[in-house]
């Protein structure tokens, strides 16, 4: 039984019906409108209860837009405590569901206005004068004088029933809010589909991040240490390497200053579009950094176009950039050939110990850049091999069919 008068003593009762009473004055001004409408067409005082199927249309009406519903949602998150995700606007669903919230809304709201209000009075007024300590109840016809104690019990009934009233308004609310205002079948799909396309842009940006800012910064760090070796010796050379590094590093800081904006939901400028066209720049970069890259084109790489274009110099990228992570040093052999169906890209570099690893230069690895080059491809409906290729070499090759470009 204790359990049970709990709701009566609950904050979010007494904030659950504050929610039913702002629906009930939120919605006066349709009411007069519909009032008004009544007695337009019909100038007679009893003309004016045909105003009420009027009101409840107008009501229906209004919870048909959006921002009324946001509101609801909104102003339900705080009074009522109920967990409701903001609305999908544009997302189709069932029409009828905030409408027939704001009906209720504002039912239970009068509901309380009127019910509520008159139990509070009379718990207060039956008591009558503490000099003569009496009341008389009328109702329906019948009537009666309360009188000493039971005017005190009566009054202190119609107070719990009132708290009754408001922790039975209030639970309703609560019950109908997430049934009413939550998603819909169809607006969970589109919160569903907004949150993969969300993923899939970020999954995109780390894999960006991870070809750009990497390739980046190992190239720098090896043109950093060709430059401070011949800093004394050759200083032409020296000032070649820190010029490089600065041509690599503000190319990353485009693609960082992208990636970031977009991350932060700002409005971010247009992406840097790097394509097979950039292959050369790319080729320079290395050699500037001391690598030495032997290239080997094929086919009209400028019919490449779109996704294609740009994927196949982001694989690339990435294949250069671990053969100068994990390479032993000699030459990278880079070939590119593009054909009527598909477009074939290799990457061939010599490695310690007949295996992949870290290599000389101790540079860390991820773990996650052939696994993201596999997945790129794989995007692409192409083919992914990657292993040793003889003694001592190792193979990255990728096939790309040229009719998924876009």
């Amino acid at each position: 039984m204790i359990k049970g008068l709990r709701p009566l003593f609950r904050r979010s009762t007494y904030t659950g019906v504050l929610f039913a009473v702002l629906g009930a004055l939120a919605a006066l001004p349709l009411a007069m409108v519909a009032l008004g409408l009544t007695l337009g067409l019909d100038g007679r005082p009893e003309a004016a209860w045909v105003g009420l199927p009027v009101w409840a249309v107008l009501l229906a009406a209004a919870g048909l837009s959006h921002l009324v519903r946001r509101v609801l949602v909104a102003v339900a998150r705080r009074l009522l405590g109920v967990t409701l995700p903001a609305p999908v606007k544009g997302a189709a669903g069932e029409r009828w569901r905030t409408p027939a919230f704001v009906l209720a809304h504002v039912a239970l709201g009068w509901t309380v206005l009127i019910g509520g209000s008159t139990l509070v009075v009379m718990g207060l007024a039956v008591p009558g004068q503490p000099a003569e300590g009496s009341a008389r109840i009328s109702l329906f016809g019948w009537a009666r004088n309360v009188t000493g104690v039971w005017s005190w019990l009566l009054g202190a009934l119609c107070l719990a029933l009132a708290a009754v009233l408001f922790a039975a308004v209030s639970g309703a609310l609560r019950w109908l809010a997430p049934r009413l205002l939550g998603p819909s079948p169809a607006e969970r799909l589109a919160m569903a589909a907004e949150r993969e396309r969300q993923l899939a842009e970020r999954n995109r940006l780390a894999h960006e991040l991870h070809d750009s800012i990497g390739h980046t910064l190992t190239a720098a760090t090896i043109q950093a240490a060709v430059a401070g070796e011949v800093l004394a010796a050759d200083p032409v050379a020296a000032r070649a390497a820190m010029r490089s590094i600065e041509e690599s590093t503000r190319a990353a800081l485009e693609d960082l200053d992208y990636v970031l904006g977009v991350l932060r939901e700002e409005e971010a400028g247009a992406a840097p579009v790097r394509t097979l066209a950039d292959l050369p720049e790319l080729i320079d970069r290395l050699r500037h950094a001391g690598a030495v890259v032997v290239p080997q084109t094929s086919g009209d790489l400028t019919q490449v176009q779109g996704t294609l274009s740009r994927a196949a110099y982001r694989i690339v990228q990435e294949g250069l950039t671990n053969a100068l992570r994990h390479g032993a040093g000699g030459p990278i052999e880079l070939r590119v050939a593009a054909g009527a169906e598909e477009l074939e890209l290799t990457v061939v570099n010599g490695v310690h110990g007949g295996a992949r690893g870290p290599g000389a230069s101790g540079f860390p690895t991820s773990g996650h850049g052939l696994p993201g080059l596999a997945e790129r491809v794989r995007l692409l409906h192409g083919e992914f091999e990657s292993g040793p290729d003889g003694e001592g070499r190792w193979r990255l090759a990728v096939r790309l069919p040229v009719r998924w470009s876009a």
